[in-house]
């Protein structure tokens, strides 16, 4: 039986976000409902009206109680306190080979608007669909239906308003030096961008023990909140040649290089930082997915890896667990990157998504 629920639906691109009375179904049988707590703000969440069919509802780091549970679902129960996460089949090659953000249906589950049958969980008073299932969870909303595959249980020592950027924008950022880089012991980074994947990459980097770790950004309150978590260098990129600073500071270039700013110039400056055989992490698109400019010579001549990643090639229920871990332990101080907001304020936290006046916006549905 289907019940109805508060969510913030998205009806147009150039409209704002309207928290409206829904219907949710009740859960298949591989299927998990989960009572949102909290839920965090990703940029992705700001460019998907492009992207997916509306009317729908976004939201793709939620967190949460579970309610109810599938008959097939065995690795959660109602009362389980819950990060919810991407989606991902089970049983592609990548998935069976411990890639699920690589899912070979990962961009329709995540992007599509629907269930992998083309099925929608969301319709209004009208019984008209409304496209959910945006990340297989659309948790901007008071409760949000996610797959067995894509809600991990959380410590219960883990506050839920912190949990939901675990299940993208942090495991991403992390992942990004541990899993994709390696980054080690004594070496050097420089992360471009510390929103909150960049500095979830600089708590990364020293979690590692890397030795030098170089934060660029335009903006100066986040360059010196990197300082804090970590960062033991920092390069106002409105002030000279980012490249030539970082040469300064390490003459032979870094070992390895972040990028999340997505923008042409901080791709060329990732790639022109590093040392021979350096690799750079490109965790977003650069000039919005348009076209620009580059040589592949720049990449042989010296040995370099680019490396795209998604989700920080992680697993979920393997990493979402350890960056819980770090955050108890002292050594990922999560509450330093967000911000709450009312979710009938979601408007705002958009906004200043949007603007860069909060770096991890949390909205608190309870």
């Amino acid at each position: 039986m289907s019940q109805l629920i508060q969510a913030a639906v998205c009806r147009a691109a150039d409209t704002p976000v309207a928290i409206e009375t829904l219907q949710l179904d009740a859960p298949r049988p591989d299927e998990v409902l989960v009572r949102i707590v909290a839920a965090g703000i990703c940029h992705t969440d700001l460019f998907a009206p492009a992207l997916c069919p509306l009317p729908a509802v976004f939201g793709h780091e939620g967190a949460g109680i579970v309610e109810r549970v599938g008959t097939a679902v065995s690795k959660v129960r109602v009362g389980d306190r819950v990060a919810m996460t991407f989606g991902s089949c089970g049983h592609c090659t990548q998935c069976q080979t411990g890639a699920p953000a690589y899912c070979l249906g990962g961009f329709a589950l995540q992007f599509g608007g629907q269930r992998a049958d083309g099925s929608t969980t969301l319709r209004d008073v009208g019984g008209r669909a409304v496209h959910g299932s945006f990340f297989q969870q659309s948790s901007f909303a008071s409760h949000a239906l996610g797959t067995e595959r894509s809600v991990t249980r959380l410590p219960d020592e883990l506050p839920l308003e912190l949990a939901g950027p675990l299940g993208c924008g942090i495991q991403t950022g992390a992942g990004a030096v541990l899993h994709s880089l390696a980054a080690g012991a004594g070496s050097s980074i420089a992360i471009f961008g510390v929103g909150a994947v960049g500095l979830a990459g600089v708590m990364a980097a020293r979690i590692a023990g890397c030795s030098q770790i170089i934060a660029i950004d335009v903006h100066a309150a986040r360059l010196e909140l990197a300082r804090e978590l970590g960062a033991t260098h920092l390069i106002d990129a409105t002030q000279g040649d980012v490249v030539a600073r970082i040469l300064g500071l390490v003459p032979d270039g870094v070992n390895y290089s972040l990028e999340t700013a997505g923008q042409a110039q901080t791709f060329h400056d990732s790639i022109g930082c590093l040392t021979r055989r350096g690799s750079c992490a490109l965790v977003t698109v650069p000039n919005a997915g348009g076209a620009f400019q580059f040589s592949a010579a720049t990449l042989l001549t010296r040995g370099t890896r680019l490396i795209a990643v998604l989700e920080g090639d992680s697993v979920p229920d393997v990493f979402i667990p350890q960056l819980a871990h770090y955050y108890l332990r002292g050594q990922m101080p999560l509450q330093r990157l967000t911000r709450d907001y009312d979710f009938n304020d979601i408007a705002t936290a958009l906004d200043d998504a949007h603007h860069a006046r909060a770096i991890k916006p949390i909205l608190r549905m309870a």
